[in-house]
């Protein structure tokens, strides 16, 4: 300590000539070299300033509202007058003061406030003035007065809070996978100071193990419990909660396990920090390299929106996108991770098989001529084609064209069996996904929403937390992570709700918005005709169909069956695979091809070497839907198109494409050849399929049905979806899959 004090002495003349010297140069106007620090009474006392300071004069401009926040006024006795800085916004009653702030066009920062989940209040950035007020309030929980969002004691109160959030938040971020579209650099950078006071240690937390999608690093979070409201509100499961108190406060789960919600991946979306994030995703990217398409899914029938994010050829991740009507602001777990088995297991070039069972390569002329020389040599009543589940609507209508010229109607599609396609109400969604909300009834009929359309299971269990909906459920046990009532397994039960002899009548009759919602399962059942006959009498004895209302559903498992039924891929009665001699699998896996001879041919068109490639006699590689442009529609019946996002792999092209080339070497030329043209065919068959991102409601069928009499079953209801998260060809080929699959059984 004595060297450091005579050092001192010793460099106090160097020091004091040095500062005469700039003083000297400091006074000229042009140079400038120290950059003097002073304080303002703003910034040290802004309360004292705010009182001192005159009233200031706004001006008034129009502001366009922020956040996508709009209003629709349906009552105006509901409508209340406020202030925000001078501007006068009129918002409907029960609105938060921040949620008056967006209507008016002021963007106020926050954490732990999200439109969807229920108000906490507990990260405090979202602090304003409000009049009456001694002190800043949380605007996220407080109803709206006079409202002052740019004063400087909310300014204070901002940096004041944003310095609390960092002073244990660790400098993870040039490693941080969240850089670049984190919410606490944004607001730190906007709303924060330019420094901090705390010079202790900062806390550290141990990692969870929530599962292989869902990567923890909780040393970053900020308790902000977005994630465990989400888990518990929205997926259902009770996985997520707050441990400890002060200091020693962090989320995780009670016990040690995973999160086993199929939403699970939605967490890292609503994550406004760096603590929870992909796991498959880790260090692969930072999101400024990635070039986002704005596309939909294919792995179930609902056709949520969502986004791939790809760097050259390769689909690096996929996020959701907004869609009020479908799918919200969320995905499903196999949605966004199943995105790795694009690249695995992918058919490159056309094959054959040889004589010894080993396939070789060949051309593309080489391998139409075979295909077209085989369809030539049989009768056309031998002729069968089916689409698989992730088939467009193009390449369906491509591939009943060529078989309809080579004169077989045995078109069809996976997991449609021989359904009637007459009338589109009796195999759509007519609530459409969204009035599931409106429902205050539901009766589930050998179908399982929660692993075949988690979207639809999310909107049913939104209305039996919201609306106090009632819910009767036949079939299998089944955790529906909603209260239900198991009314049975089978279709007996069904009959005796139809013969109002059950004791659920009651529930359906006196709802006023009741829905019945048939499983897509029911179409591989032999009694199919007596259920579908039962079910309809159930929906005319307890007004499930009126003006206005339309409670009859069935749930659809597949990206491809609506288009396939609007297009008319039914096969004639009586059809039976055991006849044909020459199969068209145009990506088609799970059909099961015990019945058919052993001397058929068989082409496997596709985009993966999957179970349909084991029986296959010629194969021709494919695009996926992330590498072509196609027309999908849902289990509501909204037509969408997918865009493309990568290139084709090796050799493939398109479905429609192909069968367009291989109609004209076979000397039954399809007569387009654009995708224009295509879907001008499409419109004289199914109109419906060209509005886009429009859904047009069917004409309701309850009446019009023939009778067809037919003994009912009354076998059990089966699981339509043994395993979650391998349903198609791309997810069996996802390694991520298979992880999940494995975790899933291992919590078995």
């Amino acid at each position: 300590m004595g060297f450091v004090v005579r050092a001192l002495q010793r460099a106090k003349p160097t020091f004091q000539s040095h500062l005469s010297r700039v003083s000297r140069v400091s006074q000229s106007p042009v140079h400038s070299p120290l950059r003097w620090i002073s304080s303002t009474v703003d910034l040290q006392k802004p309360e004292a300033a705010a009182v001192a300071a005159p009233e200031p004069a706004y001006e008034i401009h129009p502001r366009k509202p922020v956040g996508g926040a709009r209003v629709e006024i349906s009552n105006p006795e509901d409508v209340i007058e406020v202030f925000v800085d001078g501007h006068a916004v009129k918002i409907p009653k029960g609105m938060t003061v921040l949620q008056a702030c967006e209507v008016a066009g002021v963007d106020i920062p926050r954490f732990c406030y999200h439109s969807r989940l229920s108000i906490a209040g507990n990260c405090r950035m979202c602090l304003v003035e409000v009049e009456k007020s001694p002190k800043p309030v949380a605007s996220c929980a407080m109803l709206p007065f006079q409202i002052k969002t740019d004063t400087p004691v909310a300014k204070k109160a901002r940096e004041g809070v944003m310095e609390f959030l960092l002073m244990n938040h660790p400098l993870d971020c040039p490693i941080c996978d969240q850089g670049g579209e984190c919410d606490l650099q944004d607001q730190s950078m906007a709303f924060g100071s330019d420094r901090g006071r705390f010079t202790e240690v900062k806390r550290s937390v141990v990692d969870k193990n929530l599962g292989p999608l869902v990567k923890t690093v909780m040393t970053r979070c900020i308790q902000c419990t977005r994630c465990v409201r989400f888990a518990t509100e929205v997926a259902g499961v009770q996985d997520l909660g707050i441990l400890g108190r002060g200091s020693g406060e962090e989320i995780g789960t009670y016990v040690e396990k995973l999160m086993t919600s199929e939403l699970s991946g939605n967490v890292i979306d609503i994550c406004p920090v760096g603590a929870l994030t992909s796991k498959p995703f880790a260090f692969k990217a930072r999101n400024w390299e990635l070039k986002g398409t704005e596309t939909i899914d294919v792995t179930d029938a609902v056709g949520s929106n969502i986004r791939i994010d790809s760097r050259g050829p390769e689909v690096m991740r996929i996020l959701p996108r907004l869609n009020e009507d479908i799918n919200e602001e969320w995905i499903s777990d196999k949605t966004r991770f199943f995105y790795d088995g694009l690249k695995r297991q992918r058919l490159n070039d056309p094959m054959i098989r040889g004589p010894d069972g080993r396939f070789k390569s060949v051309s593309w002329r080489d391998a139409l001529a075979i295909v077209a020389e085989v369809a030539q040599q049989v009768k056309s009543e031998e002729i069968v084609g089916i689409a698989g589940q992730l088939s467009d609507a193009e390449s369906m209508m491509a591939l009943k064209d060529f078989l309809n010229r080579m004169g077989s109607n045995n078109v069809l599609c996976e997991g449609n069996g021989s359904a009637q396609a007459d009338l589109r109400s009796s195999y759509l969604l007519n609530t459409s996904i969204s009035g599931l909300e409106r429902a205050d009834a539901f009766l589930i009929v050998g179908s399982q929403p929660r692993v075949e359309a988690p979207m639809v299971n999310a909107r049913i269990r939104k209305a039996v937390r919201a609306a106090k909906a009632k819910v009767g459920y036949i079939g299998p046990p089944a955790d529906l992570n909603y209260d239900y009532q198991h009314l049975g397994t089978g279709p007996k039960t069904l009959l005796e709700i139809a013969e109002g002899r059950h004791p659920f009548c009651s529930a359906l009759l006196s709802a006023k918005n009741p829905a019945i919602i048939l499983g897509a399962g029911v179409f591989q059942r032999s009694d199919k005709d007596a259920i579908f006959a039962a079910a309809e009498a159930v929906a005319r004895h307890g007004n499930l169909v009126r003006p206005g209302w339309n409670g009859f559903n069935v749930l659809l498992l597949s990206a491809a069956q609506a288009a396939a039924l609007d297009l008319g891929l039914v096969p004639e009665p009586g059809f039976k695979l055991g006849a044909a001699k020459f199969l068209y699998l145009m990506g088609a896996d799970d059909v099961g091809l015990e019945e058919l001879p052993e001397d058929a041919f068989v082409v496997y068109q596709g985009h993966h070497g999957d179970k349909g490639v084991y029986r296959a006699n010629l194969i021709l590689p494919s695009s996926a839907f992330s590498e072509k442009e196609g027309t999908y529609e849902n289990t509501e019946g909204c037509a969408q198109w997918t865009a493309p996002a990568v290139p084709t792999v090796g050799d493939a092209r398109d479905d429609w494409k192909i069968v367009r080339a291989l109609s004209e070497v076979a000397g039954v030329g399809l007569p387009y050849d654009t995708l224009e043209a295509v879907r001008a065919r499409m419109e004289t068959v199914a109109p419906n399929l060209l509005r886009v991102d429009e859904r047009e409601e069917a004409t309701s069928f309850i009446g019009l049905t023939p009778e067809r009499p037919q003994v009912m079953n009354f076998a059990p209801f089966g699981n339509a979806v043994e395993n979650f998260y391998m349903t198609d060809s791309i997810t069996r080929a996802s390694k991520i899959m298979a992880q999940c699959s494995a975790a899933l059984q291992k919590e078995k």
